[in-house]
């Protein structure tokens, strides 16, 4: 009977927009914000690939488990070179001796995310577009699109219900959106600022129903502001604190602080901690200009504490086409 329970209690929290958010909980959003904004597609000089998992509350039946897979690159980015002491760089790779400001150029990406819970599973596949236009000689402004599918799915045979209800059935919750996205992220070698808003027509009606049908899987609007800061305590060392601000109504709103440490462009450790939810360690490492890896653990401050042992998230990143060999990302995202 418990398990019934805590299956339909999931259920409703996944299911009706008022109980809870419906897009995936990131922790290291930092090292890959284009999950969260469009308008990053395309800021460095290669293709970036990120692979990740979050199993979420381990421990707790049903709990949430994520994968996703992400891909941008930029076009027309006119790259050039600059020799410092330790000889040919690219201007993209992170160089303190000599700053070369950005060039336009667009970007173009694609995003993937699975999102797991019990017998309920959303899928999301996005295609974006930004645009990134200096400004000053080291701000540059970039506008960004999201759009794609989104799907809705319910596995029957992975829940069982003392008194089933015709309600609950494939047919109910098997359904496909449009799902849109825009942003915007201001950025130099320093700072960035971003805003973002995905899920932004809130239809009534998907992709599914007949003339007329209207269905109760409204889409809640998601807005997303993020801002950071680089301070470069000495040669070696580096600080990076941010900060993240989710709106969705009717959710609760959500705030996470961030302060990351960088270490020789190559390693890096972090804490997060997000209002009334979690506290976050971060690791990670920028194994060659080709790979890098992160790994965060989660533990959770709710009074659902009591009943998981905390969330584990893992990212790899690959630097495809990587002409100027950058082993640390020149802009923080």
């Amino acid at each position: 009977m418990t398990k019934n329970l805590g299956v339909l209690l999931v259920f409703l929290l996944l299911t009706v927009p008022a109980w809870a958010q419906q897009r995936p909980q990131y922790s290291q959003y930092m090292i890959n914000s284009y999950l969260l904004n469009p308008a990053i597609t395309g800021i460095e000089d290669y293709t970036e690939v990120k692979i990740g998992t979050r199993q979420q509350w381990i421990g707790l039946e049903g709990a949430p488990k994520t994968y996703h897979v992400s891909a941008h690159t930029p076009l027309n980015k006119e790259v050039k070179s600059v020799r410092s002491g330790k000889g040919l760089t690219s201007t993209r790779t992170v160089n303190r001796n000599r700053f070369v400001r950005a060039y336009p150029h667009h970007g173009v990406g694609i995003q993937a995310i699975s999102d797991k819970t019990g017998p309920l599973r959303r899928t999301n596949v996005n295609l974006t577009y930004a645009y990134h236009l200096p400004i000053t000689r080291t701000i540059t402004v970039s506008m960004g699109a999201s759009a794609g599918i989104l799907r809705n799915s319910f596995n029957p045979a992975e829940a069982t219900f003392t008194n089933p209800d015709p309600a609950i059935s494939s047919s109910y919750v098997n359904r496909n959106y449009f799902d849109v996205g825009l942003g915007t992220w201001i950025y130099s070698p320093h700072f960035f600022v971003g805003l973002s808003g995905a899920q932004l027509i809130k239809s009534e009606r998907d992709l599914n129903t007949e003339e007329g049908e209207v269905t109760n899987g409204i889409l809640q609007r998601h807005f997303i502001g993020t801002a950071g800061y680089k301070f470069d305590i000495s040669r070696e060392v580096t600080l990076i604190p941010s900060v993240l601000v989710k709106l969705t109504n009717p959710s609760p709103t959500t705030i996470d602080y961030n302060l990351r440490a960088l270490y020789a462009e190559r390693f890096w450790v972090g804490v997060s901690y997000r209002n009334q939810d979690a506290f976050a360690l971060m690791t990670g490492v920028n194994i060659s200009h080709i790979m890098d890896v992160s790994y965060s653990y989660d533990y959770n401050t709710s009074p659902l504490n009591v009943a998981n042992s905390g969330s584990h998230e893992i990212v790899l990143g690959l630097k495809l086409f990587n002409k100027g060999k950058v082993v640390c990302p020149r802009w923080m995202h």
